[in-house]
């Protein structure tokens, strides 16, 4: 029985020898896991802050550009367009028609 127990103690301890090189490549894989993600986490921080930076640029250009005085400068020069005339102007009422 002693001996049975010896050799039981003997695979036991192998069996815990070989599981702490084990414990250390697992914790390897998730450290090179861990630092892969936190490099994308910083990849996407960057984009977003590029991202923002565009738009706000492109709300700044669409302020330019929808100002009433270069749209109007556009209609008159470019289009031949004038402001209409108050006699010119014609309302249109519609009255509300309901459907039976």
């Amino acid at each position: 029985m002693s001996r049975t127990l010896a050799v039981v103690k003997i695979v036991f301890l192998c069996l815990v020898a070989l599981c702490i090189p084990g414990m250390l490549i697992l914790d390897a894989i998730q450290a090179r896991k861990y630092a892969d993600l936190k490099q994308q986490v910083l990849d996407l921080e960057k984009k977003q802050a590029d991202l923002v930076e565009q738009n706000k640029k492109l709300i700044t250009d669409i302020s330019v550009l929808s100002g009433t005085d270069r749209i109007e400068r556009i209609a008159e020069g470019e289009l031949g367009m004038r402001q209409a005339q108050s006699e010119e102007i014609v309302r249109v009422e519609m009255k509300d028609v309901k459907k039976k």
